[in-house]
Protein backbone atom coordinates (compact mmCIF):
# COMPACT_ATOMS: atom_id res chain seq x y z
CA UNK A 1 0.00 0.00 0.00
CA UNK A 2 1.62 3.51 -0.62
CA UNK A 3 0.97 6.23 1.60
CA UNK A 4 -1.37 8.09 0.07
CA UNK A 5 -3.60 5.28 -0.64
CA UNK A 6 -3.10 5.02 -4.23
CA UNK A 7 -2.98 2.24 -6.66
CA UNK A 8 0.59 1.42 -8.33
CA UNK A 9 -0.64 3.22 -11.75
CA UNK A 10 -2.52 6.21 -10.01
CA UNK A 11 -1.40 9.73 -10.54
CA UNK A 12 -2.02 12.42 -7.67
CA UNK A 13 -4.93 15.26 -8.81
CA UNK A 14 -3.57 17.17 -11.55
CA UNK A 15 -4.45 20.88 -11.96
CA UNK A 16 -3.27 23.66 -14.23
CA UNK A 17 -4.49 27.18 -13.02
CA UNK A 18 -3.93 29.78 -16.29
CA UNK A 19 -3.05 33.31 -16.20
CA UNK A 20 -1.90 33.67 -12.92
CA UNK A 21 -0.05 36.10 -12.83
CA UNK A 22 -0.73 39.67 -14.82
CA UNK A 23 2.16 41.17 -16.44
CA UNK A 24 4.13 37.87 -17.92
CA UNK A 25 3.17 37.07 -21.49
CA UNK A 26 2.05 33.34 -20.20
CA UNK A 27 1.76 31.81 -16.79
CA UNK A 28 0.14 29.07 -15.27
CA UNK A 29 -0.13 27.62 -11.57
CA UNK A 30 0.23 23.91 -11.84
CA UNK A 31 -0.69 21.20 -8.75
CA UNK A 32 0.53 17.72 -8.89
CA UNK A 33 -1.20 17.02 -5.26
CA UNK A 34 0.34 19.17 -2.82
CA UNK A 35 3.34 20.29 -5.12
CA UNK A 36 2.93 23.27 -6.66
CA UNK A 37 4.43 25.46 -9.32
CA UNK A 38 4.34 29.02 -10.29
CA UNK A 39 5.18 29.18 -14.35
CA UNK A 40 6.17 32.22 -15.96
CA UNK A 41 7.17 32.50 -19.65
CA UNK A 42 8.95 36.10 -20.33
CA UNK A 43 9.24 36.90 -24.25
CA UNK A 44 11.69 39.49 -25.05
CA UNK A 45 13.54 40.77 -28.12
CA UNK A 46 17.22 40.53 -26.47
CA UNK A 47 19.33 37.36 -27.09
CA UNK A 48 22.10 35.84 -25.90
CA UNK A 49 25.28 36.98 -27.50
CA UNK A 50 26.25 33.44 -29.64
CA UNK A 51 22.43 33.78 -30.96
CA UNK A 52 22.22 37.73 -32.57
CA UNK A 53 22.11 37.83 -36.06
CA UNK A 54 20.96 34.25 -36.88
CA UNK A 55 17.11 35.00 -37.45
CA UNK A 56 16.74 32.51 -34.80
CA UNK A 57 15.05 32.41 -31.09
CA UNK A 58 15.90 30.84 -27.92
CA UNK A 59 13.84 29.09 -25.20
CA UNK A 60 15.71 28.86 -21.50
CA UNK A 61 14.65 27.96 -18.02
CA UNK A 62 14.81 29.26 -14.30
CA UNK A 63 13.96 27.24 -11.27
CA UNK A 64 13.77 27.92 -7.50
CA UNK A 65 12.22 27.12 -4.25
CA UNK A 66 10.43 29.69 -1.98
CA UNK A 67 11.92 29.20 1.56
CA UNK A 68 8.61 27.58 3.07
CA UNK A 69 8.27 25.20 0.02
CA UNK A 70 9.27 22.69 2.44
CA UNK A 71 8.97 21.51 5.34
CA UNK A 72 11.33 23.86 6.94
CA UNK A 73 12.44 27.42 6.04
CA UNK A 74 15.76 27.38 3.80
CA UNK A 75 17.67 30.39 3.24
CA UNK A 76 17.55 31.91 -0.27
CA UNK A 77 20.11 31.15 -2.76
CA UNK A 78 20.26 35.00 -3.56
CA UNK A 79 21.08 35.72 0.31
CA UNK A 80 23.77 32.85 0.18
CA UNK A 81 25.23 34.38 -3.24
CA UNK A 82 25.25 31.02 -5.42
CA UNK A 83 23.03 29.06 -6.75
CA UNK A 84 23.19 25.00 -5.56
CA UNK A 85 24.02 22.79 -7.78
CA UNK A 86 20.93 21.14 -7.63
CA UNK A 87 19.05 24.34 -8.68
CA UNK A 88 21.31 24.21 -11.65
CA UNK A 89 20.84 21.20 -12.80
CA UNK A 90 16.48 21.35 -13.02
CA UNK A 91 17.29 24.53 -14.84
CA UNK A 92 19.56 23.23 -17.00
CA UNK A 93 16.81 20.32 -17.44
CA UNK A 94 13.58 22.72 -17.99
CA UNK A 95 15.41 24.51 -20.60
CA UNK A 96 17.02 21.33 -22.92
CA UNK A 97 13.35 19.74 -22.54
CA UNK A 98 11.18 22.83 -23.98
CA UNK A 99 13.92 23.52 -26.57
CA UNK A 100 13.34 20.17 -27.80
CA UNK A 101 9.76 20.97 -29.04
CA UNK A 102 10.98 24.28 -30.52
CA UNK A 103 11.42 25.44 -34.29
CA UNK A 104 14.08 28.34 -33.31
CA UNK A 105 14.00 29.62 -36.39
CA UNK A 106 9.77 30.09 -36.67
CA UNK A 107 10.47 31.78 -33.34
CA UNK A 108 12.04 34.24 -34.93
CA UNK A 109 14.90 36.55 -32.90
CA UNK A 110 12.52 36.19 -28.91
CA UNK A 111 13.71 34.39 -25.93
CA UNK A 112 11.44 33.43 -24.12
CA UNK A 113 12.62 32.74 -20.20
CA UNK A 114 10.25 29.94 -18.11
CA UNK A 115 10.72 30.94 -14.66
CA UNK A 116 9.66 27.65 -12.15
CA UNK A 117 8.93 29.06 -8.59
CA UNK A 118 8.16 26.28 -6.80
CA UNK A 119 5.21 27.50 -3.96
CA UNK A 120 5.04 24.32 -2.25
CA UNK A 121 7.25 21.15 -2.62
CA UNK A 122 5.37 17.19 -2.29
CA UNK A 123 7.87 15.57 -4.37
CA UNK A 124 8.03 16.08 -8.63
CA UNK A 125 9.08 19.72 -8.42
CA UNK A 126 10.91 19.66 -11.46
CA UNK A 127 8.52 17.10 -13.45
CA UNK A 128 5.79 20.07 -12.44
CA UNK A 129 8.16 22.26 -13.54
CA UNK A 130 8.43 21.23 -16.99
CA UNK A 131 4.97 20.23 -17.93
CA UNK A 132 3.50 23.75 -16.26
CA UNK A 133 6.43 25.46 -18.43
CA UNK A 134 4.96 24.09 -21.72
CA UNK A 135 1.79 25.51 -21.06
CA UNK A 136 2.92 28.93 -20.12
CA UNK A 137 5.41 28.84 -22.84
CA UNK A 138 2.20 27.96 -25.18
CA UNK A 139 0.15 30.63 -23.95
CA UNK A 140 3.40 33.35 -24.75
CA UNK A 141 3.42 31.64 -28.40
CA UNK A 142 -0.38 32.17 -28.78
CA UNK A 143 0.02 36.12 -28.19
CA UNK A 144 3.09 36.62 -30.28
CA UNK A 145 1.19 35.29 -32.66
CA UNK A 146 -2.10 36.75 -32.58
CA UNK A 147 0.24 39.98 -32.04
CA UNK A 148 1.90 39.58 -35.55
CA UNK A 149 4.95 39.38 -33.91
CA UNK A 150 5.41 36.02 -35.41
CA UNK A 151 3.74 33.68 -38.63
CA UNK A 152 3.76 30.41 -37.70
CA UNK A 153 3.61 28.43 -34.31
CA UNK A 154 7.33 27.41 -33.19
CA UNK A 155 6.30 24.84 -31.13
CA UNK A 156 6.31 21.42 -32.60
CA UNK A 157 5.25 18.90 -30.19
CA UNK A 158 3.56 19.17 -26.45
CA UNK A 159 6.05 18.23 -23.74
CA UNK A 160 5.10 16.69 -20.27
CA UNK A 161 7.50 15.00 -17.82
CA UNK A 162 6.23 12.36 -14.37
CA UNK A 163 8.74 11.13 -11.54
CA UNK A 164 8.14 6.97 -11.43
CA UNK A 165 9.67 4.81 -8.43
CA UNK A 166 10.26 1.45 -7.16
CA UNK A 167 8.51 1.60 -3.78
CA UNK A 168 9.13 -1.25 -1.40
CA UNK A 169 9.78 -3.46 -4.65
CA UNK A 170 6.60 -2.10 -6.97
CA UNK A 171 7.03 -0.04 -9.99
CA UNK A 172 4.84 3.36 -8.79
CA UNK A 173 3.64 6.53 -10.89
CA UNK A 174 4.04 10.17 -9.64
CA UNK A 175 6.05 10.04 -6.46
CA UNK A 176 4.73 12.19 -3.34
CA UNK A 177 7.69 12.98 -0.78
CA UNK A 178 6.93 9.86 1.08
CA UNK A 179 7.63 7.67 -1.72
CA UNK A 180 10.69 9.64 -3.20
CA UNK A 181 12.49 9.99 0.50
CA UNK A 182 12.48 5.90 0.71
CA UNK A 183 12.22 4.34 -3.04
CA UNK A 184 14.38 1.81 -3.72
CA UNK A 185 14.73 3.53 -7.43
CA UNK A 186 13.54 7.09 -8.65
CA UNK A 187 13.36 8.19 -12.19
CA UNK A 188 12.24 11.27 -14.01
CA UNK A 189 11.28 10.90 -17.45
CA UNK A 190 10.49 13.73 -19.98
CA UNK A 191 7.77 12.62 -23.12
CA UNK A 192 6.92 14.30 -26.27
CA UNK A 193 3.78 14.09 -27.40
CA UNK A 194 4.37 11.96 -30.23
CA UNK A 195 5.44 9.36 -28.31
CA UNK A 196 9.23 10.08 -28.16
CA UNK A 197 11.65 10.54 -25.43
CA UNK A 198 13.45 14.03 -24.26
CA UNK A 199 15.51 12.72 -21.34
CA UNK A 200 15.43 10.13 -18.38
CA UNK A 201 16.73 10.25 -15.60
CA UNK A 202 16.73 7.03 -13.69
CA UNK A 203 19.05 6.25 -10.08
CA UNK A 204 18.63 3.10 -8.43
CA UNK A 205 18.73 4.70 -4.62
CA UNK A 206 17.73 1.71 -2.00
CA UNK A 207 18.83 -1.11 -4.71
CA UNK A 208 19.34 -1.53 -8.72
CA UNK A 209 17.08 -2.50 -10.91
CA UNK A 210 17.03 -4.70 -13.93
CA UNK A 211 16.10 -3.49 -17.38
CA UNK A 212 12.37 -5.06 -17.31
CA UNK A 213 12.16 -2.57 -13.69
CA UNK A 214 12.96 0.24 -16.04
CA UNK A 215 10.24 -0.65 -18.65
CA UNK A 216 7.64 -0.94 -16.56
CA UNK A 217 8.53 2.86 -14.98
CA UNK A 218 8.62 3.76 -18.77
CA UNK A 219 5.34 2.29 -19.62
CA UNK A 220 3.89 3.66 -16.14
CA UNK A 221 5.50 7.27 -17.55
CA UNK A 222 3.65 6.87 -20.64
CA UNK A 223 0.10 6.48 -19.04
CA UNK A 224 0.98 9.55 -16.31
CA UNK A 225 2.14 12.13 -19.74
CA UNK A 226 -1.39 10.36 -20.95
CA UNK A 227 -3.16 12.28 -18.36
CA UNK A 228 -0.91 15.43 -18.34
CA UNK A 229 -0.85 15.83 -21.83
CA UNK A 230 -4.87 15.76 -21.78
CA UNK A 231 -4.49 18.42 -18.69
CA UNK A 232 -2.52 20.55 -20.73
CA UNK A 233 -4.68 20.77 -23.81
CA UNK A 234 -7.61 21.20 -21.63
CA UNK A 235 -5.88 24.39 -20.07
CA UNK A 236 -4.45 26.13 -23.11
CA UNK A 237 -8.02 25.49 -25.12
CA UNK A 238 -9.77 27.49 -22.34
Amino acid sequence: MRPSGRAADEMRPITIETGFTKHAEGSCLISFGDTRVLCTASVEDRLPPWMRGKGEGWVTGEYSMLPRSTHTRSSREAARGKQSGRTQEIQRLIGRSLRSIVNMKKLGEHQITLDCDVIQADGGTRTASISGAWVAMKLAVDKLLKDGAITHDPIEQKIAAISCGIYKGTPVLDLDYDEDSSADADANFVLIGDGNIAEVQATAEGATYDEEGLLRLLRLARMGCTEIFAAQDKAVSG
